[in-house]
């Protein structure tokens, strides 16, 4: 399940535009997931791409029945990822 942080997004629209069937615009102009949405791999990069990291995988249950938080980390910029190789 993707959850987005309203705490720390800043409204970009980056996940929206590279996943709309996942994502969408609330009435303040932040990012919040669609009702229903289904997992892709739209949705995955969308979670790399945040720039503040507002997007966050939560599991249903951990153990012990309590929610998990899993946060992506920011994919490295493309020109840091053209020096590694």
């Amino acid at each position: 399940m993707v959850k987005v942080d309203k705490e720390k997004c800043i409204g970009c629209g980056a996940c929206v535009a590279i996943a709309p069937e996942t994502f969408e615009f609330d009435e303040n102009g932040l990012s919040k997931v669609i009702d229903g949405a289904a997992p892709s791999e739209a949705a995955t990069e969308a979670i790399g791409s945040c720039p503040v990291g507002a997007i966050v995988e939560a599991a249903a249950t951990a153990e012990g029945g309590e929610s998990k938080i899993v946060n992506f980390p920011k994919q490295p910029a493309k020109e840091e990822s053209d020096k590694a190789a």
